[in-house]
């Protein structure tokens, strides 16, 4: 099996126009034209996590956090960063990286948080817009059924728990031929009329190109009358974070000292405790002080993320409680989240969970 066919399982499930514009997502290193041998999933990726990855005969590693984020000048193994890349190139290891992309689908990496605090009526927290496009095309009447079918299957139609979705309305519409022209219907240089049908679908922006593919393979016209349209609409199952509810209010002391043991954190960091009881909860993987605003205005009891700084505590204002379990804490489970994956939809090829622990930071 081909590294393409991961990348493009992962893409499928994270596209890569979901990251963020400072992110560097996808294949940093590698061909995805090689034969995998096996699959290395961690959180960051390291020299010695290499080096586990050829002791293993994994020649295919996917972290979460990419090793390149900005331009390198330089190959020289002045940093960890230059060290890594090396020696990846050296011994033809490819690295994958799913990031942002992963962070922003309504079951990534907050999701992930969310069902380890068992988390219900879940939905994300601070969705994004212009990722929404409508397609309108003109079609026979007699033809639009199964235009819409083909529409659907290449992922139109789709909205939240709903598919096949779509409006219509009939209306006539008229053409004519010109000399070189095949037309479905009419005469040369005679103005036709055609009784239409104005169809209306919803796609997501990464699926534009499979959407119009369908249009023009099942459309009868040679020359195809259609509009699209970008919708400032938000996307309810594309953003950051995100937002739920226990099953029954929690002591507040009891519900952090569950947090702690449920994700396996030696340190958390907290506003003063204001209110008695927890069960409104938000959460964000990795840095997410940006949230902050988006959970107060949902009325969350407390925001769970990490990387606060000391004056972004203050913003807390006794609205909320900030509980910071830290970066790395807040997203080893992006790890199993990978694995899953993967396991569940491939089995040809080893798939290894990395033992090396990444974290930078220690605590006492």
């Amino acid at each position: 099996m081909k590294i393409k066919e991961i990348t493009h399982f992962l893409e499928a499930f994270a596209p890569l126009c979901y990251q963020e514009d400072y992110d560097n997502c996808g294949l940093i290193i590698g061909d995805d034209l090689v034969d995998i041998t096996g699959v290395l999933i961690t959180l960051d990726c390291t020299e010695d996590v290499v080096d586990e990855a050829i002791s293993t005969g994994c020649n295919f590693i996917i972290a979460h956090h990419p090793i390149i984020f900005s331009g390198l000048k330089r190959l020289n193994g002045k940093n960890y960063i230059e060290r890594t890349v090396i020696k990846a190139i050296k011994n033809d290891i490819a690295i994958y990286a799913i990031h942002t992309n992963l962070d922003n689908v309504h079951n990534g990496v907050s999701a992930k948080i969310a069902n380890r605090l068992g988390l219900q009526n879940c939905k994300v927290l601070a969705p994004k817009a212009e990722l929404l496009r409508q397609l309108v095309v003109y079609c026979p009447v007699n033809n639009a059924e199964e235009l819409k079918k083909a529409l659907y299957k290449a992922g139109a139609g789709k909205i939240g728990n709903y598919e096949n979705c779509s409006f219509s309305s009939i209306g006539e519409g008229t053409y004519k031929a010109n000399d070189g022209a095949k037309p479905f219907a009419g005469e040369i240089g005679k103005i036709h009329s055609e009784e239409e049908e104005r169809i209306e679908v919803l796609f997501p922006k990464y699926k534009e190109k499979y959407v119009l593919s369908a249009m023009q393979r099942i459309h009868p016209y040679e020359e195809v009358a259609h509009q699209i349209f970008i919708l400032e609409n938000k996307h309810q199952l594309v953003g950051s974070g995100v937002i739920g509810e226990l099953e029954s209010p929690l002591a507040t002391d009891l519900f952090l000292n569950q947090l702690k043991d449920l994700m396996q954190t030696d340190c958390i960091r907290h506003t003063p405790i204001i209110n008695d009881t927890i069960q409104k909860v938000a959460v964000c993987g990795g840095s997410g002080s940006f949230l902050l605003s988006k959970a107060k205005k949902e009325y969350a009891d407390i925001y769970i993320s990490a990387d606060f700084k000391y004056h972004e505590f203050f913003d807390a204002e006794k609205d909320i409680i900030i509980a910071d379990i830290g970066h790395y804490e807040s997203e080893q489970f992006t790890k199993d989240l990978i694995y899953d994956l993967l396991t569940k939809n491939f089995t040809k090829f080893a798939i290894r969970l990395s033992k090396v622990n990444t974290n930078p930071i220690k605590y006492l």
